[in-house]
């Protein structure tokens, strides 16, 4: 059964169980107050009436007059139950079996009860009251009145009732569905909604009538869920377009180095063994030198799937000059005097927490990167310090320099912002200094202006976050 209707169901019965229950209640109250009329108001007169007996006086046609009102009849008995004077003109021995007067007149007490003074007529309510002291032949005055009134009463009433708890019962059943549909109506344009979204639609939201109610925020709530999603979807698409792409640069930087040790394969094997030396030992030299290249550039694919991946870290306090100043000794070894490198050591030490073969590979890539860039007669200067509670490695050259448009590039994987660029390595080692940094919790700055050089600054949290 759909929602909607269970909802009815349940609204409906509940309505109804509540109208019952008014109904019955506001039944028997009405009929008890109607009944209690008819008995308050008969022991009032048969009180009053033996109080005027008692007193000596005799009831005028005036006191007469006012307790025959309502309805209300009065007879005054003797001992034996005969009637010495009524308002309703019975024979004088009518009644005499009644055991309410009896029991009034043996009690000495008021006696209520039910009295048939005719078998046609239904029976009248009686209250009957000793006469204290007697008066006469008087010993008990009766008062009485009929039910038929009050019953008839209590039967329109119950009537009434039936016939508007029925009408409230069925109006109920209308108003709980119009409120059962208004109250899935949100639900339906969500279920609309999101049956038009396919999995390529992450881009609507569904709609949020009430952001207040249950369902607003449960559409606010899937609607955040869509944003990841999409946000998801979008990082997935973009992963597989750079995977992609780095395969196809991985690809074509590994086919150069393969092509031209194939060639110089295929020569020795073909003609150069034979006695040509010169050639043999240039094809040796150029396979050992294509070898290292794939060797380098594998190492660093390597060292990009490891920082992929969060490879753990040997994290230490260390000083980032002294790191600096081993960097800086390799990189004087491998330029062979082609260019001249300066450091300037700090004031002190310069401690950070960070790992130092790592660190040390970062300082390897910004000084191998700027002897490569800068020509014959060149300087690279070499700088640590420490600002803002932030230690940094910053390393300077005179070389070609790189264009502005290019400078956010350069730390893209296989990205080379030139040809003079393109000539020599794979263009992996920015994006390792980048991944490293980043793993570190520190950026890296990058600044450059064509013919003038480049600068590069590596910039760290002194303390381990």
């Amino acid at each position: 059964m759909p929602i909607r209707w269970r909802l009815t169901l349940f609204i409906a019965l509940v309505i109804g169980a509540i109208l019952l229950v008014l109904g019955v209640g506001l039944y028997f109250l009405l009929k008890d107050a109607l009944l209690s009329n008819v008995e308050n108001t008969t022991q009032d007169r048969a009180l009053k009436a033996a109080r005027k007996i008692s007193s000596g006086e005799d009831p005028t046609g005036d006191d007469i007059d006012e307790l025959k009102l309502d309805g209300v009849f009065v007879i005054v008995r003797d001992r034996e139950g005969h009637i010495l004077r009524d308002t309703i003109n019975l024979p004088a021995d009518a009644g005499t079996e009644d055991p309410v007067w009896k029991r009034a007149l043996d009690s000495g007490k008021p006696a209520t009860g039910t009295v048939q003074f005719s078998g046609d007529e239904p029976p009248e309510y009686v209250y009957a009251v000793p006469v204290d002291p007697p008066r006469g032949r008087a010993r008990v005055v009766e008062a009485g009145k009929s039910y038929e009134v009050a019953f008839e009463g209590v039967e329109t009433v119950g009537t009434v009732l039936v016939a508007g708890i029925g009408v409230a019962f069925v109006l109920s059943i209308g108003g709980a569905y119009l409120l059962a549909r208004a109250a899935m109506r949100p639900v339906e344009a969500v279920t609309s909604t999101a049956r038009t979204m396919g999995e390529g639609d992450l881009a609507r939201r569904l709609p949020v009538v009430n952001a207040r109610d249950e369902i607003g925020r449960l559409a606010i709530t899937i609607n955040a869920l869509l944003a990841r999603l999409e946000a998801a979807f979008v990082r997935r698409e973009e992963a597989l377009a750079r995977q992609q792409s780095f395969v196809a640069d991985a690809s074509h930087e590994l086919r150069t180095p393969l092509t031209s040790i194939s060639g110089h394969a295929r020569m020795l094997d073909e003609w150069a063994l034979e006695g040509d030396e010169e050639t043999t030992r240039r094809s040796v030299v150029a396979i050992r030198r294509e070898a290292g290249r794939m060797r380098g550039l594998v190492e660093s694919l390597l060292a990009l799937t490891h920082g992929d991946e969060g490879a753990p870290m040997e994290v230490g306090r260390y000083d980032l000059g002294a790191v600096a100043g081993e960097a800086i000794e390799t990189a004087r070894d491998n330029a062979d005097g082609r260019v001249s490198i300066e450091f300037a050591p700090p004031n002190g030490e310069v401690a950070a927490t960070f790992d130092r073969e790592r660190i040390l590979q970062v300082a390897s890539i910004f000084l191998d990167n700027a002897i490569k860039y800068t020509p014959d007669g060149g300087s690279v200067t070499v700088g640590v310090g420490e600002r803002d509670g932030r230690a940094e490695l910053a390393v300077s050259d005179t070389g070609v320099g790189i264009p502005e448009d290019q400078l956010p590039l350069v730390f893209e994987r296989f990205h080379r912002a030139d040809d003079a660029r393109a000539k020599e390595g794979s263009g992996l080692g920015l994006s390792i200094a980048r991944q490293i940094a980043e793993a570190h919790g520190g950026t890296i700055q990058a600044s450059s202006k064509v013919g003038v050089g480049s600068e590069f600054v590596l910039v760290l949290p002194r303390h381990k976050t």
